[in-house]
């Protein structure tokens, strides 16, 4: 699994640092926008990575599986 983000979309909710944050952060000195932590997060981390893709209501986050095909969205 492998996050992405696309920063001009990004709002600085501040989901996905809340959701996962091992693998995103909103740094004050950017902004408050996201950044990536972790580009290759443990398995441990996969549920909160979705969660944090779900959460983000500016559909910032993407994933992609480790062949660069997007992983699909867990249900």
């Amino acid at each position: 699994m492998k996050p992405t983000v696309n920063p001009d979309t990004c709002i600085a909710s501040g989901n996905c640092s809340r959701t996962a944050p091992r693998v995103f952060a909103n740094l004050e000195e950017n902004g408050g926008f996201v950044s990536i932590i972790d580009e290759n997060p443990p398995e441990s981390e996969w549920a909160a990575v979705r969660a944090a893709e779900e959460q983000c209501p500016s559909a910032t986050i993407h994933i992609e599986k480790d062949d660069g095909i997007p992983a699909p969205a867990s249900a």
